[in-house]
């Protein structure tokens, strides 16, 4: 079993934008980093490579590296080319997989969506990439400005990417429960005709009638 496969499911329903304010970390990737098809999301440990520019060897060695239950995070240094397409995205299924997270490019996006594998990325490329050369597998990275281990916790959904250092999971998920928790009363509240300026204290702002 991997890390986090029995919170996975929660992780999920919490979403990013919860997570990352829980986790008061500078977790979130770059915000252009997003997910190619509608309704993508993904959550499991890292499994963290850097690509040279225009070149996905680094990718093909991470597939016959990987354990199951991973995401594949990819480093390409913000070169957009078809660095993962249908062909890989079979692959990786085949190999257990969960998703793809890569400041660069992908293609094949309609098989991509079609075959309901995960990917987030900073661009669509349809041109090839070679395979010459591979920087780093398996090691730590700095992606789209966060830093990611090999086992950091990487959740990806409509809102964004984010990766949680492994030391800081157990908390961050409390957190969110919290939250989750505290949204559900403010929901009930402002449908009972509460205000937003009210549940926050910020009734001293509130506009007098000229």
């Amino acid at each position: 079993m991997t890390p986090y496969h029995d919170i996975i499911d929660e992780l999920l329903r919490h979403g990013t934008s919860t997570l990352c304010e829980a986790s008061a970390l500078p977790c979130a990737l770059d915000y252009n980093i997003r997910p190619v098809w509608s309704g993508a999301a993904v959550a499991g440990p890292a499994y963290p490579l850097r690509c040279a520019p225009g070149d996905n060897l680094a990718i093909h060695i991470a597939l016959d590296a990987v354990s199951r239950g991973y995401v594949l995070v990819a480093d390409a240094s913000g070169y957009v080319a078809g660095y993962w397409g249908e062909v890989l995205a079979v692959a990786a299924q085949a190999r257990g997989v969960t998703g793809l997270v890569i400041d660069g490019g992908v293609r094949d996006i309609d098989a991509l969506e079609r075959r309901k594998f995960p990917a987030f990325s900073r661009g669509i490329g349809m041109r090839g990439t070679v395979k010459f050369h591979a920087p780093s597998v398996g090691e730590p990275i700095v992606i789209a400005g966060v830093a990611i281990a090999p086992g950091d916790l990487v959740v990806a959904d409509a809102d964004g990417v984010l990766a949680i250092p492994q030391a800081h999971v157990a908390r961050t998920l409390e957190g969110a429960r919290k939250r989750t928790e505290k949204e559900a009363v403010t929901m009930k509240q402002l449908q009972a005709g509460e205000t937003t300026l009210e549940l926050l204290g910020l009734t001293a702002h509130r506009r007098q009638p000229k």
